[in-house]
């Protein structure tokens, strides 16, 4: 697995890919995002992890430029910046994880190990932006959701639920496969009791007494049963 590291900080960044490197990955390091630009033009990489304060621009404005070309690329942030709207709109532009300094070396290696397994598992799935059944509309790419023609107001953990369900409606996703899909804003594992109530008010935002659309198989998990498409 190929990791390109982006940070300007070149004591952390030999730090980081050293750490990687003895865990079995192979690091590049780029210190800007012009290099970084270049590197992935000319390489294929497994994951980025990206600074936010670059020399020459913005991590963010990296990662849009990374999605917009490679939308399947795992990015993690990993920044000194821990505002609550940094973090989310982080989350917004398709981070997978949001990660501050200071960190403990093992939880990275864990997060990136968890967004790596995450992306293997989705290399078959649809690649739509847009489900829709007529009565429930969801747009992944502007983070929008309707139910007949109320707009819905939708989190971000949310939208990451209602993304791996619908990519993968009829099958079961277990509670372990959507805990490790999801992350709070603080960048901490979400824990079943949490996983639960977030389930339940998702229900409450998207079904009525004639649309359901989220089934609970017990001791397992949860299946997508709507009947839309994606494109």
């Amino acid at each position: 697995m190929r990791i390109l590291v982006v940070e300007d900080d070149l004591a952390l960044s030999a730090g980081l890919c050293f750490e990687l490197d003895n865990s079995g990955y192979i690091t590049v390091a780029a210190y800007s995002c012009a290099k970084a630009e270049t590197l992935l033009r000319e390489d294929r990489f497994d994951l980025a992890l990206l600074d936010v304060n670059l020399p020459d621009g913005s991590g963010f404005d990296l990662c849009r430029s990374i999605k917009s070309g490679r939308p399947k690329l795992p990015v993690i942030f990993l920044t000194a910046n821990d505002l609550e709207q940094d973090v989310l709109a982080g989350f917004d532009l398709g981070a997978d994880d949001y990660v501050t300094k200071p960190f403990h070396m093992q939880i990275l290696l864990r997060r990136v190990e968890v967004a790596l397994r995450r992306a293997e598992g989705c290399a078959g799935e649809p690649s739509g932006e847009l489900w829709s059944d007529g009565f429930l509309e969801l747009d992944f790419s502007s983070l929008t959701a309707r139910r007949g023609a109320e707009k819905l107001s939708v989190t971000p953990n949310e939208y990451k639920l209602l993304r791996a369900l619908t990519d993968n409606a009829g099958r079961i996703l277990t509670r372990q496969i959507l805990l490790e899909r999801l992350w709070d804003s603080g960048g901490n594992f979400i824990d079943d009791h949490t996983l639960t109530v977030t389930m339940n008010r998702l229900r409450t935002k998207i079904e009525d007494e004639s649309h359901t659309y989220i089934r609970t198989v017990r001791g397992m998990g949860y299946v997508w049963k709507g009947e839309g498409r994606k494109r």
